[in-house]
């Protein structure tokens, strides 16, 4: 990583590139103020796409959310045709697999909660390899680990993939093995709501349900995709508010997020399921 200190108007600001892989406002050369509101206020939001031979796989969704998640927060979301853009100039269809993050933020504010009556929001797009996810992970599933780290309610902001990610932070760091997968989150109330960075379904019969997200937690994509698309693997869906103990009950548990697609869940909380055969079957339908 590289960087220099630029004087602007706001004062100082440290300028970053790191190997050519960001952009900032379109540029190689841009820079982040200090004042920036998301570095101040994790005042915006974010999207993790997986880049295939240079091009974002199911954009048309990701984008869409993105529009609505800046709304629910009052920012201008940047355009389509710019976003394209930035993914032309950091990818390329040389490369097979690669990981995007886009970030949206309100842009520079004078030091206060209270944003400026007319912002200038700003965008990154980070290029990242694929994480070196186990086959393991899709062959024979995870385990996961228990949250103790509990997620607050805030309904305005449940569902929006915004840059306020202390609590998933805090859970991350509560466990250091290689060998546990993710952790489940339980809001205050002890319903469950997600992973730190997946979300989670649980199969009962014919039944697939997904917690309900109406006051805490992000309605990922590939959640989204998963419910849409159930219905060709003769699965019925819900979104329930459910509770620890019939999570344990289910007959299969699924973690899903944009980038592995979807992998069972095998040990949690002390309890075993035995290898099935759904997680496959939903990352081949998320593929087709």
């Amino acid at each position: 990583m590289t960087g220099f200190f630029v004087v602007s108007r706001y004062g100082l600001m440290w300028a970053m590139q790191i190997n050519q892989s960001t952009l900032i406002n379109g540029s190689f050369n841009g820079v982040i103020s200090a004042l920036d509101r998301g570095f101040s206020y994790g005042d915006g939001v974010f999207r993790t796409i997986k880049v295939v031979q240079g091009l974002p796989e199911h954009w048309p969704v990701h984008y869409q959310t993105l529009v609505k998640d800046c709304s629910a927060i009052g920012i201008v979301c940047p355009s389509a045709d710019d976003l394209i853009n930035d993914f032309k100039q950091l990818f390329s269809i040389d490369e097979s697999v690669a990981v995007a993050k886009i970030i949206v933020t309100r842009g520079e504010g004078e030091r206060g909660y209270n944003p400026p009556a007319v912002t200038h929001p700003m965008r990154v797009m980070i290029k990242s390899k694929l994480p070196n996810y186990p086959q393991a992970n899709f062959d024979d599933g995870v385990a996961l680990h228990l949250c103790e780290t509990r997620i607050a309610h805030q309904p305005r902001l449940a569902g929006v993939k915004h840059l306020n990610r202390l609590e998933n932070v805090l859970a991350r760091m509560e466990w250091q093995d290689p060998l546990v997968a993710d952790g489940v989150m339980l809001d205050v109330v002890g319903n469950v709501i997600e992973c730190t960075a997946a979300n989670i379904f649980a199969r009962y019969g014919n039944l697939l349900i997904t917690p309900k997200l109406d006051q805490c937690g992000v309605a990922g994509i590939t959640r989204h995709q998963i419910l849409n698309r159930a219905m060709h693997l003769k699965l019925q869906t819900a979104v329930e508010t459910f509770d620890l103990n019939k999570l344990l009950a289910a007959d299969e548990i699924i973690i899903c997020n944009s980038l592995f697609g979807a992998w069972q869940v095998r040990q949690f909380n002390h309890q075993h399921w035995k290898k099935q055969t759904l997680a496959s079957h939903l990352r081949e339908a998320l593929h087709s």
